[in-house]
C-alpha cells in the first residue's frame, strides 16, 4: 500500500451524493477492468463497448493503458514497482469516475493478481467488474499491433509481459471472453449482456 505522506488533511462529504448522480444518470457506477496480454483486444473491446453503451444513452469513460502514461504517469516506466504504481493510481481514478456515478473501462495488462485485487478492494461489491481478455500468446505475438513482442523477442524491450516477464490470469473474473476465437461483436454482447443482468444499466 502507498504511503500516506500528506498530514493535516480532513475528508470532506459531498451535498451530491453518488446515489444522487447515478439517479440523474440513470446508470450504476462501476469500474470495467480489462486485463490480458499486450495485442489480447483489451482497448479494441473497452471502446467497442463504450461506444455501445454511448448509443445506449449512459455515460463512459475509457482509461486506456498509453494514453494515461502519456500525462498522469508519464514518470512511470515498467519495472515491477512502477507497474504497481501504475495500477494504483489508475485504482483510484476509476474509484472516483464510478463515484460520479460514469461507467468507467480500464485497459491495462495489469499483470498481477494483487494489484487488480488493490484495485477492486477501492470499489463497493459488485462495482468492480474484472474482464479477461483471454487470447493466446501466440495469437498476441502474431498481432503485434505496436511490433513490441518482435522488439522484446529481439532483446531490444526487457521486462515485457508474456516474453519476460509474468502474466497473471484472473482466477474468478466476473467476465472472461475469448478474444483470441470470437467476433468483437460477440464479445461486446457479453459484456453488455452481464452489465443489463446485474442491473447497472437499464
Amino acid at each position: 500500500m502507498s504511503e500516506q505522506k500528506a498530514t493535516n488533511i480532513v475528508w470532506h462529504d459531498a451535498h451530491v451524493t453518488q446515489e444522487n448522480r447515478e439517479k440523474l444518470l440513470n446508470q450504476k457506477g462501476a469500474v470495467l477492468w480489462f486485463t490480458g496480454l499486450s495485442g489480447s483486444g483489451k482497448s479494441t473491446l473497452a471502446n467497442a463497448v463504450a461506444l455501445k453503451l454511448h448509443e445506449g444513452g449512459n455515460l463512459t469513460y475509457v482509461l486506456d493503458g498509453d494514453n494515461i502514461r502519456h500525462g498522469l504517469n508519464k514518470n512511470l516506466g515498467f519495472s515491477p514497482e512502477d507497474r504497481v504504481e501504475n495500477i494504483r493510481r489508475i485504482g483510484e481514478v476509476g474509484k472516483l469516475f464510478a463515484d460520479a456515478g460514469v461507467i468507467a473501462m480500464t485497459a491495462f495488462i495489469s499483470p498481477y493478481i494483487a494489484d487488480r485485487k488493490t484495485a477492486r478492494d477501492l470499489l463497493p461489491e459488485g462495482r468492480f467488474i474484472e474482464v479477461y481478455c483471454a487470447c493466446d500468446l501466440s495469437v498476441c505475438e502474431q498481432r503485434d499491433p505496436k511490433g513490441l513482442y518482435k522488439k522484446a523477442r529481439a532483446g531490444e524491450i526487457k521486462q515485457f509481459t508474456g516474453i519476460d516477464a509474468p502474466y497473471e490470469a484472473p482466477e474468478n473474473p466476473e467476465i472472461s471472453v475469448d478474444t483470441g476465437k470470437e467476433a468483437l461483436e460477440v464479445s461486446t454482447e457479453h459484456v453488455l449482456q452481464y452489465l443489463k443482468e446485474k442491473g447497472m444499466i437499464n
